[in-house]
């Protein structure tokens, strides 16, 4: 491997990456290195034929999505979210996410999954059914903080689709990666400020997810209905920007920085800085939410006035998670427990893949998680957090301009250089994880993405606008014509009995759980919620 570069003169930018990849190739444990964890969630619209914003409740074949572990909504009825557990090979992620949209194609009525991040055929936020969960407090409370985000941001922002990445590193990894480093800290505090560390890497390195994954460059001009817009038009029904990667990641997208007096940024210095951040901007009230008010006319109209509602809130490309018990509140669960997970959140849906995702783009992930784990971590200041959002939405807007330069302690450093820095700079990391599989998948996803590097053209969202102009279409009839290409992909396989019958049973005893926990609740709403902010 030969990736580092000389760095402002004096420092090798990549040289932790190479000397930590050599000395994991030494250890002779390949097992603690491949033995990682990736899990998808993939959210996705029910439309009508027409291509609206189904008006149907969630199927009920479907389950309770309160208490269904695979099959759920996000933001609004319509708004799906597929979720798989987490697996050691990738194929097995993908394998089931295949199996649970062929289980709901099996249980819609000619309804089909829009195959695209950004919704179309938008008739106002008013026509957008918030999710409804039951009548337990938990279920409610869901409801009303769905409520809290349409009156903060509009409820359009919110049907907006992604796919998530959550990933995990192998617990083996942890006593060899601390041993080599030489650290002498209690192993939670190791592998916590580890997982930051990486967390700090995908936020400076995030810019080029965006840019090789990137598949919204065009949108509706119904969804931004009659605001102003500095987009271009493409035709009479789509806006676009000519060198766009993601509007969805853009500063159309869903964030936490629109509103004066109500921009938070959370501090990833640290765990507990993460924490005391997102708990300081939960606990605070804001001004302008306050005038929406909380209760109006005996209705919540948001869990609280505060600059977030809940942890959730807070928009961001890259969570540290651990998982839940029953009504843990996030950040108690982060505290009490250490990071289990990161959940990488910045990836469009693939509209070329009827998953929504790909091998390729897993493959590729997990090189980056390691390559991020690796690679040395400084906290990020002020100047530096600058830079960050600068480049990511540079590249969300401007991703394929040969002229964007992105910014990195201060100096510009054109996109497609600084990401070839970084895919040799991985090289080493692909050849180790090939090495433990008895393959090369990982090399070959790499040099995928170097293609895409070397020719702009090759990226999904120079390919969406291409064939837009190929086929003479707006963003509406090429995300309309792919979503019908994907049912027919769905309508010619076949689900497997045993992955059917657990769909099946588990829609069951999700609807036997939610009434269960409806029929639990002692107290009525008002307590319910002071009891949870009050955890401690």
């Amino acid at each position: 491997m030969n990736g580092a570069r000389a760095y402002d003169g004096t420092v090798l930018l990549y040289q932790s990456v190479e000397k930590r990849v050599t000395q994991l190739a030494d250890c002779g444990e390949p097992a603690a290195v491949t033995g990682a964890l990736a899990g998808l969630e993939k959210e996705c619209l029910r439309v009508s034929p027409d291509g609206s914003i189904s008006q149907a409740p969630h199927p009920r074949s479907l389950g309770s999505a309160l208490t269904n572990p695979y099959i759920t909504t996000d933001y609004s009825e319509a708004l799906i979210e597929f979720i798989t557990p987490p697996f050691l090979h990738s194929e097995q992620a993908l394998s089931f996410l295949r199996d649970t949209q062929k289980f709901v194609y099996q249980n819609l009525d000619r309804e089909i999954l829009w195959a695209t991040s950004m919704p179309c055929v938008l008739e106002g936020g008013a026509n957008i059914p918030i999710a409804q969960y039951g009548s337990s407090n938990a279920g409610v409370m869901k409801s009303v903080y769905r409520e809290g985000l349409g009156h903060r941001y509009g409820r359009v922002m919110q049907v907006i689709a992604g796919v998530h990445f959550n990933f995990s590193f192998a617990t083996d990894l942890w006593p060899i990666f601390q041993t080599l480093l030489n650290d002498r800290r209690p192993q939670r505090d190791f592998i916590d400020a580890s997982y930051m560390g990486l967390t700090r890497n995908l936020q400076r390195y995030g810019w080029l997810i965006p840019y090789l994954f990137g598949a919204s460059p065009a949108v509706c001009k119904s969804f931004l209905g009659d605001k102003p817009t500095r987009l271009e038009s493409f035709d009479a029904s789509t806006y676009y920007e000519p060198y766009a990667t993601s509007l969805r990641m853009g500063d159309i997208g869903y964030t936490n920085s629109k509103e004066k007096g109500v921009g938070i940024k959370a501090n990833y210095n640290s765990l507990n800085a993460y924490v005391d951040s997102l708990t300081h901007a939960i606990e605070t009230p804001s001004p302008i939410w306050e005038k929406i008010g909380v209760v109006v006319d005996g209705r919540y109209q948001q869990l609280n006035a505060n600059i977030l509602q809940i942890e959730n809130e807070y928009y961001s490309t890259v969570r540290p998670k651990q998982v839940l018990r029953d009504m843990e509140k996030p950040t108690l669960a982060l505290k009490n427990r250490g990071i289990q997970y990161i959940e990488l959140r910045s990836l469009d849906v693939n509209a070329y893949d009827p998953l929504g995702v790909s091998e390729e783009q897993m493959k590729f992930l997990r090189a980056f998680m390691l390559f991020c784990l690796l690679q040395q971590s400084p906290p990020i200041n002020v100047q530096e957090q600058r830079e960050i959002d600068q480049n990511i939405g540079g590249a969300a807007h401007r991703g394929r301009d040969p002229q964007l330069y992105l910014l990195r302690q201060g100096r510009e450093i054109g996109l497609r250089d600084w990401a070839s820095e970084v895919c040799e700079a991985m090289q080493g990391v692909c050849e180790l994880l090939d090495a433990g599989s008895n393959g090369s998948a990982y090399s070959r996803a790499l040099q995928q993405q170097q293609a895409k590097i070397d020719d702009p053209q090759l990226t999904p969202s120079a390919r969406m606008l291409a064939e837009m102009r190929e086929q003479g279409e707006g963003f509406f009839h090429f995300a309309q014509r792919m979503s019908h290409q994907h049912r027919d992909f769905f309508s010619g396989i076949e689900l497997p009995p045993e992955r059917e019958k657990l769909f099946r049973d588990e829609a069951a005893d999700s609807l036997q759980r939610q009434i269960a926990i409806e029929q639990a609740d002692r107290v009525d709403f008002e307590h319910f919620l002071a009891d949870y902010f009050a955890q401690h």
